[in-house]
């Protein structure tokens, strides 16, 4: 078992299959072909007539037209998503890197231009909406792209006209798209001085909020959240900013697009209806008090006579909460992912042994993890922040299930445009590897001290998934509704994250430490065109318990419709695909179920 600071190498990523270097001949090559790919699909669709206002053409030549729009689009943004993950692979592992950041700069009208494109053909779709069926019926790329269609005729009405979305798309990089931008480079590049074991130390961010949430010694927690609430005071006026470049332009487009509110777009985005959302959240906060039932018993066990401090909110608990080495970390996790089905394990040890994961801590590196795919080599890579922890290790897990749901669509054939999945479906795969990981833990516990540290770490992530997501989801609805009148201050974003922490919370946590600065790090909420990434998260995981209760049941024969569901995450509703399994999203009781598995472990935690 290793000690925090001894956990082995750790890896960092490698591309080197994909382009040799940022400023390789190769890489100029493929951002020249794509660049004069986007000219010749230009060309096509004035050939062919594809405009909102083009003159109605028959049916065979409507389907001669997509059929070639769709090959040529979909082998347009494989090209392009795999140079903008190569390129973002240097970006987000070091913010200080200028050539990086001047290349993604560099590439970025390309996206508007195929922006421009989709909107254009989003329009022209709309058009020909009541031909599709007739059009779809008959082999070939449109009947294959069937539901990306249908969907498209669909959202066009929320079109504003090609020369507003031309003109919004072009704005974009110097609005909404720079503030993201200005959000992750000032987070990415904060450090703070920080005293430990008689040393003064220069951590970046994600380092030192590892040391509130995991350190073993509450002091250096504790001073750890003191460093991290004062660093985020120096820089919460243009955080502030930020939020409000993007929420407002948020605003405006929803406005003038026809949307009735920002959700709205979100819950299309998603696939899932207003019904769905109200059930799932309705269980969620139905199930609150027994949460905050866990968080005092947390509480007791740490020594709080309330409610927890924001620091102790993830603090390990029990006395021999194990540290894992990298390897350890592997072994770990190929071994229990054998279990589940030899496709998984296969995708884990190729991603370990390939160098897709970069795991060290660094200056300059974005803070959390996540997983890109790199289309053109079929292939994905992780980005996380390794400490050690069991909960890094579920991290790890959770990020390899987004690489096995892309390993998924490759092995299935599925093109670009059908493999367009909802975040709400996005994390189906990632919670059901963290739920593997967590189970064989769980039951590979030698002491009821290691079983409690292990469900400490199982409860806590499950309470930041239905309870802190909550308070992001209704303080971002908040600030959409005051942005529609005026910008907000820094102060006022702090008041209201203390308001819904408050609110979903309640007794759990001790009111006098709460975490008003949790708007400013979480780049969900500076992602321009993509609001409200918070609920889908609770989908995720109460979906994947739900998914994760039926394997239990079935075994080894449910995996092949598993992965046949990973494959078409693409190609259908959530409501529909879920309904393949017998699951219906819009019923209270659904939900409610898989909060009870969470009750259970919390049932036993509190018994320990």
């Amino acid at each position: 078992m290793a000690a925090a600071h001894d956990l082995g190498p750790l890896p960092h990523w490698d591309l080197s299959n994909v382009f040799p270097a940022l400023e390789s001949d190769e890489l100029k090559a493929a951002i020249a072909r794509c660049d004069d790919m986007l000219g010749e699909l230009e060309g096509y669709l004035d050939a062919q007539g594809i405009a909102k206002d083009a003159p109605r053409a028959d049916d065979d030549a409507i389907r001669a037209a997509l059929d070639g729009y769709l090959e040529r689009m979909n082998d347009l943004v494989a090209l392009y998503h795999t140079i903008g993950s190569y390129i973002r692979a240097f970006v987000t592992t070091d913010s200080f890197n200028q050539t990086a950041r001047r290349m993604l700069s560099e590439i970025e009208p390309m996206g508007v231009r195929l922006h421009q494109i989709d909107v254009r053909l989003s329009g022209w779709v709309g058009t020909i909406a009541d031909a599709l069926p007739r059009i779809t019926a008959q082999p070939g790329p449109a009947q294959a792209h069937a539901f990306y269609l249908r969907e498209t005729a669909e959202q066009s009405r929320y079109l504003m006209s090609e020369a507003e979305e031309s003109l919004a798309a072009e704005l974009s990089l110097s609005g909404a798209n720079a503030w993201s931008k200005l959000q992750g480079t000032i987070t990415s590049q904060l450090t703070v001085d920080f005293a430990r074991d008689g040393k003064v130390e220069k951590l970046p961010m994600p380092a030192l909020i590892n040391l509130m949430q995991h350190d073993p010694d509450p002091d250096v927690r504790r001073r750890a959240y003191e460093a991290e609430i004062a660093a985020w005071e120096t820089v919460k006026e243009p955080l502030a900013a930020a939020m409000n470049g993007v929420k407002g332009a948020t605003h405006t487009l929803d406005k003038r697009r026809g949307r009735r509110d920002p959700l709205h777009a979100a819950l299309d985005h998603a696939r899932i209806d207003r019904e769905t959302l109200d059930a799932m959240m309705g269980a969620m906060q139905d199930a609150f008090p027994m949460f905050r039932r866990y968080l005092r018993a947390k509480a007791k066990r740490l020594g709080h006579a309330g409610g927890l401090p924001w620091w102790d909110l993830m603090a390990p608990v029990g006395r021999h909460e194990r540290m894992y080495t990298w390897d350890e970390a592997r072994a770990f996790i190929l071994e229990h992912f054998a279990g589940f089905s030899p496709q998984l394990e296969r995708l884990a040890q190729r991603a370990f042994d390939s160098c897709w994961i970069d795991a060290e801590q660094r200056p300059g590196k974005r803070a959390g993890a996540f997983c890109m795919g790199v289309p053109l080599v079929k292939e994905s890579r992780i980005l996380c922040n390794y400490d050690g922890s069991l909960d890094q290790v579920s991290t790890i897990a959770h990020e390899l299930g987004h690489a096995f749901h892309n390993e998924c669509i490759y092995a299935a054939g599925k093109t670009e445009l059908q493999s367009i999945t909802p975040m709400t479906l996005a994390e189906t795969a990632s919670i059901l590897c963290e739920n593997i990981v967590t189970d064989a833990a769980l039951a590979e516990a030698q002491s009821a001290d290691e079983e409690l540290a292990i469900l400490e770490t199982d409860l806590i992530g499950k309470t930041q998934v239905i309870v802190d997501i909550t308070s992001r989801y209704l303080f971002e609805l908040e600030v959409f509704r005051r942005r529609a009148k005026a910008e907000l201050s820094a102060d006022e974003l702090c008041e209201l994250m203390l308001r819904y922490q408050k609110e979903t919370y309640g007794d759990g946590l001790d009111e006098r430490y709460l975490h008003k600065f949790m708007w400013t790090w979480k780049p969900h909420y500076y992602f321009a065109g993509l609001s409200f990434y918070n609920f889908p998260y609770a989908f995720g995981l109460l979906f994947g318990l739900g998914l994760y209760a039926i394997y239990k049941q079935r075994g080894a024969a449910f995996v092949p419709e598993y992965e046949a569901l990973l494959a078409s995450t693409g190609e259908d509703t959530a409501a529909n695909l879920a309904a393949r399994f017998g699951i219906d999203i819009r019923d209270r009781a659904f939900w409610k179920r898989s909060l009870d598995v969470i009750g259970e472990r919390i049932e036993r935690y509190v018994s320990l």
